[in-house]
């Protein structure tokens, strides 16, 4: 008996250390293998495996030397905190960069070569929690009402989004014949029932009560298939679609569907069955694991750097996100702009984890982005969050003065900020701002009221 149960904590012990070695290393969380089984199963010989590649990542840094946290100026906010995001939106009108709406959008933009699949794993970056909300749910359709455009950035309201589930024209067909045939069956059990109501003479009342409880429980399901119904009509019919998303049908629904399809047969070598839960998940995680070209350039050329001086392939944290996805991503990440052109919508912004880095290496990534934003190809913030935000301009050449400072409203500053705007601010040391000078003016009335206070007590 002692033996058998010794030999049982062994094995709740071995299975205990599983899960944890799982857990440490990623592998039973979003990001496991499976995400990416195409990437990993080409990989060359001298490149880490994914798992292998968070651990490195991961891993304590053993290291003696003092070396000060110095965080260049570049890296720093504007003392105008907008300024960094118009730079940003600026960009984007420049160049007519288009945004994403949702997975359909980026499913497009995947087959039109406009954006690159990036590997799970490479000798100099690995993706780390990369589309680490995406969901198991059914792909959608997001569309957004525009915001009224005579509401300040105060004041405005953005109007709640619409999300229209996308199914194939195949499938949509099925659902309709079914609740069709449900709905006869149901009506037909549901008359029988009420004949043999009305049958029963008295005498039978516990006989009548059981079959006014079969009658209820009929036309409760009558009503639950005309909910499902009405539902589906709501995207599903030519009439009432129009009414919800202006220019939009049902046969373009069925056509952003058959945009997903195709994609999924084949993305960087592998197929999705888009009627599986978990691989729509691993579907979403892989087109969310893309960047423009432009983009991709500067990630390869950070990491490499990297990697050559530390031994390290550098974490990705964040890479594309539909405009969908951010507005999910808002309730557990407040660095996730909810603005018109959020930066990571464009496929053009990346995010560097610097969580387990040491301060050397911190130090150094830093230095390597404040050189490319002084050569005019990058914006960048060190965020809070542990994150080195990157955003790679098109043409490797930064914005002017004047189409940022036309940006400012729409990256979220209050129109007064936007006209007071005379200068581009450099930095956090920079000259005042209007919100600068708006607090020395009410600091300035508050020490006067003090004052008056102070007199009217001494009378």
């Amino acid at each position: 008996m002692q033996k058998r149960l010794l030999l049982l904590s062994i094995v709740v012990i071995a299975v205990i250390g599983a899960v944890w070695a799982g857990f440490r290393s990623g592998g039973l969380k979003w990001h496991s293998g499976w995400v990416y089984a195409s990437d990993l199963a080409n990989m060359p010989p001298s490149v880490l495996s994914w798992a292998e590649a968070v651990d490195k990542i991961t891993e304590p840094r053993l290291t003696s030397d003092n070396v000060a946290h110095e965080i260049p100026t570049e890296l720093k906010h504007y003392e105008d905190r907008h300024w960094f995001l118009a730079t940003q939106v600026a960009e984007v009108a420049e160049h007519n960069v288009g945004t994403c709406q949702d997975f359909v959008d980026l499913a497009a933009m995947h087959q039109r070569g406009e954006v690159i699949a990036l590997p799970a794993v490479t000798e100099t970056y690995v993706l780390y929690k990369v589309g680490e909300r995406a969901d198991q749910k059914p792909f959608s359709r997001y569309y957004q009402p525009p915001v009224e455009s005579n509401s300040s950035a105060q004041t405005r309201t953005i109007p709640e989004a619409i999300t229209i589930e996308l199914y194939g024209e195949a499938r949509v067909a099925d659902a309709y014949r079914g609740l069709e045939e449900n709905r006869i069956r149901i009506e037909t059990d549901l008359k029988s029932l009420k004949e043999q109501s009305l049958a029963l003479k008295k005498g039978h009342g516990e006989k009548q009560r059981e079959l006014q409880k079969e009658i209820s429980a009929r036309e409760n399901e009558l009503n639950e298939i005309a909910g499902e119904k009405a539902r589906l009509d709501k995207f599903y019919s030519q009439s009432e679609m129009a009414e919800i998303v202006p220019g939009h049908s049902r046969d373009n629904l069925f056509r952003d569907y058959d945009v997903l399809q195709s994609l999924a047969k084949n993305l960087g070598g592998r197929a999705y069955d888009l009627n599986s839960p978990a691989e729509r998940q691993s579907f979403k995680v892989h087109m969310l694991s893309s960047l423009r070209p432009e983009a991709v350039k500067v990630l390869e050329e950070v990491a490499g750097a990297y990697h050559r001086q530390f031994s390290r392939p550098l974490p990705v944290s964040s890479l594309f996100r539909t405009e969908q996805y951010q507005h999910a991503l808002r309730r557990v990440n407040r660095n996730a702009v909810t603005i018109d052109t959020p930066p990571h919508s464009t496929g053009l912004a990346f995010d560097i984890d610097y969580r387990y880095m040491s301060v050397a290496e911190q130090n150094f990534v830093m230095n390597e982005l404040a050189r490319l934003k002084r050569e005019g190809r990058i914006e960048v913030i060190r965020e809070r969050n542990a994150n080195y935000h990157v955003f790679a301009f098109l043409d490797g050449k930064r914005p002017g003065d004047d189409l940022i400072r036309a940006s400012l409203e729409a990256a979220g500053a209050d129109p007064e900020e936007e006209e007071s705007a005379e200068t581009a601010p450099k930095s956090e040391e920079q000259k005042p701002t209007v919100k600068r000078e708006r607090a020395k003016k009410q600091k300035q009335t508050a020490k006067t009221s003090k004052a008056k206070a102070t007199t009217r007590k001494r009378r």
